[in-house]
């Protein structure tokens, strides 16, 4: 089996060691603007080698992890060199724009429209990690624009993954995501910014912070180049939902001004259920 990895990074990088784990005879070619990523993937062995996109006329999959302002670019090019029989798999956290952006595409076919929910706020071939995606749920958009076949590789591929599978509408997808994903990287970058503003002695922050700031603030490492784009491709749905995250944030602000801690106690007791739902136990009725 020939695989093309278009971006080594942490999702790419990742996507590459799996399917060498589950396809121990699969030849993992990688392609990267940055030079130094693919000197660093062989160097690593994550890939068997470097390429361009003439090695997509003979993959059987490939694998596009790039930023999603690149991915509308460079989609419709990875799509004109493909072969008939090679499916495109794409990464992007964001599905409408991208799945628009190919829609009347000759080989329109060749693409199944994914989003594997998994990651870490590292970024680069050094963060790729064995096993990422077991476990973890893979949305799909459009697979009934997707030839059959060409779902059946994916599929196969997915199932020795061990990754759920999720099937999902474009539109439906980036709503959902800006409040599951989105909101909790912009809420982590702010939370960062608003300590390092009010806290100038950076060991204030060092010696200070405990593993509730640490965890929370965690995800304000990630990349801006990867995380900008998103933000721009799903504005519409983040406004929204940064909207509705503020007026809870008031109404608590509110609460704490009227002295009213039986309504701020309610609010945290309310909020527990959180717990029950990410473990996938289903709530009690209280």
């Amino acid at each position: 089996m020939n695989i093309v990895v278009i971006g080594i990074g942490l999702i790419g990088g990742s996507f590459a060691k799996d399917a060498k784990a589950v396809h121990p005879g699969a030849t993992i070619v990688g392609i990267d603007k940055n030079e130094s990523h693919v000197t660093e993937a062989l160097e690593l062995k994550i890939i068997d080698e470097g390429g361009d996109y003439d090695a997509l006329e003979s993959a059987d999959i490939v694998f596009v992890s790039i930023p999603v302002d690149a991915l509308l670019v460079e989609l419709p090019k990875i799509l004109d060199a493909v072969g008939d029989e090679t499916v495109v798999i794409d990464a992007g956290s964001t599905k409408a724009h991208i799945c628009q952006a190919v829609s009347n595409h000759p080989k329109r076919r060749n693409f199944m429209a994914c989003h594997p929910i998994a990651g870490t706020e590292f970024s680069g071939p050094s963060a790729a990690i064995l096993g990422l995606y077991e476990g973890k749920t893979n949305i799909i958009c459009e697979v009934e624009k997707t030839a059959f076949k060409l779902q059946e590789r994916a599929l196969e591929l997915f199932q020795k993954l061990k990754m759920r599978i999720r099937y999902m509408n474009p539109v439906a997808h980036d709503k959902h995501i800006a409040y599951v994903s989105h909101l909790s990287h912009i809420s982590s970058f702010m939370l960062g910014k608003t300590v390092i503003e009010k806290e100038k002695n950076e060991r204030d922050i060092f010696d200070m912070a405990g593993s509730g700031f640490e965890s929370t603030v965690r995800l304000a490492k990630s990349s801006p180049d990867m995380w900008t784009p998103i933000f721009e491709q799903n504005r519409e749905n983040v406004v929204e939902t940064l909207q509705e995250y503020i007026q809870n944030l008031e109404g608590f602000k509110q609460l704490l001004l009227d002295e009213d801690f039986e309504n701020v106690h309610k609010a945290m007791s309310d909020t527990n259920r959180i717990k029950q739902i990410l473990k996938g136990i289903p709530l009690t009725k209280i």
